[in-house]
């Protein structure tokens, strides 16, 4: 087929609204957007995604996010997934008066043994069921929109707080940009909103990943990860606790190497950074059933009418010294923001 037909195929195909993965040669395929009652399905050059509106919603659904200069995905929830707006303090005084979906209970192996309270629930990934998320299409972007306003509250707080998320798919690039955002309807004198970030790693005796890398740790071999173990044991970022010891983290970047469970074969790393480390205020890298990669934002004082934000980027990198290159570039922002002209990182 030459080149033409190809070129000419490929347009009426989208024209009609069907993807195809039929690419000119010597020329990247098109980005597509599909877009359907269920999902978003977006193709970059780079990149494949979906995001989900009903079921398990909130960031990039399970297993949908492929590298496709090496074919590996996620092996994992998903990737952005969101949480509760939550607080230090135990919820047991009052515990018989919250919807269980709001109910948390601390001192075990799932928790650890700090006490933290959920302000606002129900958790958007699992109780949330159907979001409206928006395409925007730039000229070398893609970007979704969505959001969630809290339903459920503890006593003494109001419901509304809304959550948005903004991702956006720079083309070119084999990761894609991401906020989260709260507008508190409550004052608190330390909320926090919790997310998975990049997501956890579902493994069985570490055969999808070789290594974990914590930029605050290091390198941290799979092996440590056959044992369940609760997340303040290991591994566990605390803010307060780095301050104390002057050691605040230069960068936040969380993720592992993967590899193929099948063969063995060695792939990319997959991480998410938080390009404020200051907004981080717990981490968590555990081992229960799977790897939990638990992330708290905030965790100060905010008063009603206030906004909560954090911004990451979330993808495949071939080294930590690429790593440290897209985080440095971008180091410090809070926020992403769609404009007129496009997208905006906001400091």
């Amino acid at each position: 087929m030459t080149r033409l037909l190809q070129s000419l195929l490929v347009s009426i195909l989208l024209t009609l609204g069907v993807s195809t993965c039929l690419p000119l040669e010597g020329v990247a395929p098109p980005t597509t957007v599909v877009e359907d009652d269920e999902s978003i399905r977006i193709a970059t050059p780079t990149l494949s995604a979906t995001i989900k509106k009903k079921g398990y919603v909130t960031g990039i659904a399970a297993g949908t996010f492929v590298d496709k200069k090496t074919g590996f995905h996620d092996p994992g929830f998903g990737l952005d997934i969101v949480d509760w707006i939550m607080e230090p303090g135990s919820d047991e005084a009052y515990r018989e008066k919250l919807p269980s979906e709001m109910v948390y209970q601390f001192g075990n192996e799932y928790h650890g043994q700090r006490a933290k309270r959920s302000i606002e629930g129900p958790q958007i990934c699992t109780q949330a069921k159907v979001l409206e998320p928006k395409v925007t299409t730039g000229k070398d972007f893609v970007a979704v929109e969505q959001s969630y306003a809290y339903t459920t509250a503890a006593p003494g707080k109001k419901t509304g707080s809304t959550w948005e998320q903004t991702i956006v798919f720079p083309e070119g690039k084999r990761y894609f940009f991401s906020s989260d955002r709260i507008h508190a309807k409550n004052d608190s004198e330390a909320m926090f909103l919790r997310i998975d970030m990049p997501g956890h790693v579902k493994h069985k005796e570490g055969d999808t990943f070789s290594q974990i890398y914590l930029s605050y740790i290091g390198l941290i071999p799979s092996k440590e990860f056959l044992v369940n173990f609760a997340p303040d044991e290991k591994f566990n970022y605390r803010r307060d606790a780095f301050a104390k010891l002057d050691k605040s983290p230069e960068r936040m970047i969380r993720g592992y190497q993967l590899r193929d469970p099948k063969t063995g074969a060695a792939g990319p790393w997959l991480v998410g950074m938080t390009l404020d480390p200051t907004i981080v205020s717990e981490a968590w890298c555990h081992q229960r059933s799977y790897i939990c990669f638990i992330q708290e934002m905030g965790e100060r004082p905010i008063k009603a009418g206030e906004t909560l934000s954090a911004a990451y980027i979330v993808g495949y990198f071939d080294s930590i010294e690429e790593m440290n290159e897209v985080y440095d570039t971008h180091r410090g922002a809070k926020d992403l923001r769609l404009t007129a002209a496009g997208y905006e990182w906001v400091k």
